[in-house]
C-alpha cells in the first residue's frame, strides 16, 4: 500500500548549542560544543537532510532553530544550500545572528531559501550587520530582520529600521520578562506595527492549533513533538512512527509566549499575515509603492504599509 503523501512544516532542533555571542539574557552564550557533541549534530543533521532528500511524496517547509548559532558550522551552510534544490522542499529556512559570511547563499535556489536574522546590537559593529542584510536583499535572499525589544535597543532599532531596505520587515521581540507599558509599546510598534502580537503572551490552553497536525518539531535523534515546548512525544521521524499521530489537537499549554510557537494558534491571523512566510517572519508582500518604514503602526489584527 503506498503511503500518502503530507504537507508538513518541519521545526527542527539538534544536539548544537554553542553560540559565538555572549547575550547576557541567552543561556547559550559563548557556549563551546565538544567535539563530539558537534560530530553528533552534523552526523544527526546530515540524517535529516537524507530523510528529506528521500520524502519525494512529500511537501515539506523546514525551520532549522538550533540552541546556537549554526551559520558558522559548514554542515548547516550545506544543508540548506542541498534542500533548497529539491523540488519537494517549499521552504528551508534558519534563525541566525547573521555572524557568518553571505557568499554562500550563492548556491541556493532563492525561490526556496530564507533567513530569520537578529541583530544584537552589544555583540557585532552595526556596519558588519547591516553589510550583511545588504548583501541579502541585493542577492535576493528572503529574510527578516529582528531584535529583542530591550530599552537599551530602542536607538539601535531605529537606526536599522532606517537603513534596511524598505521591503524588508524588522521584527520586534519582546524581551523576556519585561512589562511594556502602552508608551514604550507605541514606540516598539511605530517600527515593528506587529508587537502587539509580541508584547503579552497569548492564552493557548484548549484552542486549536496546527501543531501536532501539519507542523511538528524534531530533534537531532527523530524524536516527533507537536512543537519545541510540549514534551509529548508523538513518535520517531525515521521509523515513520509519528505519521499515524498526526491530526488536530487543542494546546495543552496555558500560554504561549513565543513566535515559533504562536505563529500556529488557529486563533491568531498570523497564517494571514504571514502568507508566503510563516517560517522565516516575513509578512505577505506590500502593495505596490508601499514599504516597511519608521513611523507607520498598525492594530495587532492586520498590518498597514506605508506609502
Amino acid at each position: 500500500m503506498t503511503e500518502a503523501g503530507v504537507d508538513l512544516t518541519i521545526l527542527y532542533r539538534g544536539p548544537l548549542a554553542s553560540c559565538d555571542y555572549d547575550c547576557p539574557y541567552c543561556p547559550f552564550a559563548k557556549r563551546r560544543d565538544s567535539p563530539e557533541r558537534l560530530r553528533a549534530d552534523r552526523a544527526a543533521l546530515e540524517r535529516f537532510t537524507t530523510w528529506a532528500a528521500e520524502r519525494t511524496g512529500d511537501r515539506l517547509s523546514v525551520l532549522f532553530t538550533p540552541w546556537g548559532e549554526g551559520l558558522v558550522r559548514s554542515w548547516y551552510r550545506r544543508a540548506l544550500i542541498e534542500l533548497s534544490h529539491l523540488p519537494q522542499i517549499e521552504r528551508v529556512a534558519i534563525q541566525t545572528n547573521l555572524s557568518c559570511r553571505t557568499g554562500w547563499t550563492a548556491e541556493a535556489d532563492p525561490a526556496a531559501l530564507a533567513l530569520w536574522c537578529t541583530y544584537h546590537p552589544d555583540q557585532t559593529p552595526y556596519d558588519r550587520f547591516l553589510a550583511r542584510c545588504r548583501e541579502l536583499a541585493a542577492r535576493g535572499v528572503r529574510h527578516s530582520v529582528g531584535i529583542v525589544g530591550l530599552p537599551a535597543h530602542l536607538d539601535h532599532a531605529r537606526r536599522l529600521r532606517a537603513d534596511l531596505p524598505g521591503q524588508v520587515y524588522l521584527w520586534v521581540n519582546a524581551a523576556e520578562g519585561h512589562t511594556y507599558t502602552d508608551a514604550e509599546a507605541a514606540r516598539w510598534t511605530a517600527l515593528d506595527p506587529l508587537f502587539g502580537y509580541s508584547r503579552h503572551p497569548h492564552r493557548s490552553a484548549g484552542l486549536p492549533c496546527r501543531t501536532g497536525a501539519s507542523v511538528i518539531s524534531v530533534d537531532g535523534d527523530g524524536t516527533v513533538r507537536r512543537c519545541h515546548f510540549v514534551p509529548t512525544e508523538l513518535g520517531n521521524l525515521y521509523d515513520g512512527s509519528y505519521r499515524a499521530a498526526l491530526r488536530p489537537r487543542p494546546c495543552p499549554l496555558a500560554v504561549c509566549d513565543c513566535h515559533i510557537g504562536y505563529v500556529h494558534l488557529e486563533s491568531l491571523p498570523l497564517y494571514d499575515v504571514f502568507a508566503g512566510g510563516v517560517l522565516e517572519r516575513v509578512p505577505a508582500p506590500p502593495p505596490p509603492g508601499a514599504s516597511w518604514s519608521v513611523g507607520h503602526t498598525a492594530s495587532p489584527s492586520i498590518p498597514l504599509w506605508s506609502r
